[in-house]
């Protein structure tokens, strides 16, 4: 059966997506892949005291990103009848949606459309803007 992505962060904008994918789904008969991307740079800065607790700190964020952000939107799913499963990782969140279509041989991609000022996407573009120039897949961009 087809997988098709759908990238959350616990925003409204992100249950939006989870919701029009699961319309989708039924229409088009797949399955969901729910994936939350914790931001993390192997490049960022930290001190010694830090690093030695980092790895503590990094299964705590799976955990809660696991139960808050990714676990209410795989049961939405499944509410809705939709075969779903959850993912989350630390690292580049363009960067890791893109190997998990690739990995999971993804149709497609559903994110939701944040709400970020037109400063801030002019600095640094959104990750929807970015997702939909370099995805290898269609990608519906939801409000």
């Amino acid at each position: 059966m087809a997988v098709v992505l759908v990238g959350v962060d616990g925003s409204a904008a992100s249950r939006h997506a989870v919701e029009y994918a699961c319309f989708r789904a039924h229409k088009l008969d797949f399955e969901l892949l729910i994936a939350h991307v914790i931001p993390w740079s192997p490049y960022s800065f930290s001190t010694p005291g830090e690093n030695e607790f980092r790895s503590t700190q990094r299964s705590k964020e799976l955990k809660a990103a696991t139960e808050q952000v990714v676990e209410p939107m795989v049961s939405l799913a499944r509410e809705e009848g939709v075969t779903a499963e959850g993912f989350v990782k630390h690292g580049d969140p363009i960067d890791l949606l893109i190997d998990l279509i690739r990995e999971r041989e993804a149709t497609g991609l559903v994110v939701g459309r944040t709400g970020d000022s037109r400063v801030r996407q002019a600095l640094f573009g959104s990750i929807p803007s970015h997702l939909v120039q370099v995805a290898p897949v269609p990608v519906t961009v939801v409000p």
